[in-house]
């Protein structure tokens, strides 16, 4: 059971330290409208590393199969970035520092949206399929319980960090000025469409193995 401790420990930390889209989502949500935005987006990106859990341990065949169109989820994954990443940029319309401070209501369809972006942007990421894929292949050794230890302490692990960087977030924003967040919110847009772009690459022009 230590060992099987251990390895959760270190999955969970290559989750944590792992940057992508959904970092940088955290930061600019909790800045722009508050706590509940957050962690309805980041409830999505939850749903999704269970979800993905539960197949890579019980359904392995299956996720096989999927990780078998890792080009078509990647091209997916990488458009629905890059248009993330052109409406934050081009089209969407932030508030003032005055008005963040006054509270933004947000309707319950938004957060529906959030959630749903949430679970998207990580279920679309072939590099998390492989992940949770690779992890369940090195633990097919281990017995139900150990598995579980394995499982439930990485995401707890990932989960919490979430928090932390919501948190953090949270103490940021009483510092920022209506120039920091305009730079803030532009840099989200262009890390999306970055990542959209280093996405579509990496499963246009990586030969197949």
């Amino acid at each position: 059971m230590t060992d099987a401790i251990i390895s959760g420990l270190l999955l969970g930390l290559a989750l944590i330290f792992s940057v992508g889209p959904v970092v940088f989502t955290i930061l600019k949500l909790r800045i722009n409208y508050g706590i509940a935005s957050a962690f309805s987006f980041v409830s999505g990106v939850w749903l999704s590393d269970l979800l993905w859990v539960i197949t890579a341990n019980f359904f392995g065949g299956l996720l096989g199969e999927v990780i078998s169109f890792k080009k078509p989820i990647g091209i997916a994954g990488g458009i629905f970035l890059i248009g993330l990443g052109i409406f934050y940029l081009f089209i969407k319309k932030y508030h003032s520092k005055d008005e963040l401070n006054n509270g933004i209501k947000i309707a319950s369809t938004t957060h529906i949206k959030l959630f749903l972006t949430g679970f998207l942007i990580n279920t679309l990421n072939p590099a998390i399929i492989a992940l949770w894929f690779a992890a369940a292949t090195k633990a097919i050794a281990n017995n139900y319980d150990e598995r579980m230890a394995i499982f439930s302490i990485c995401l707890f692990m990932n989960m919490g960090a979430d928090i932390f960087k919501i948190n953090l977030a949270g103490k940021l924003r009483n510092k920022l000025t209506d120039r920091n967040i305009n730079i803030i919110n532009k840099i989200s847009g262009i890390l999306f469409i970055a990542f959209g772009i280093a996405l579509l690459l990496g499963v246009l022009y990586t030969k197949k193995s």
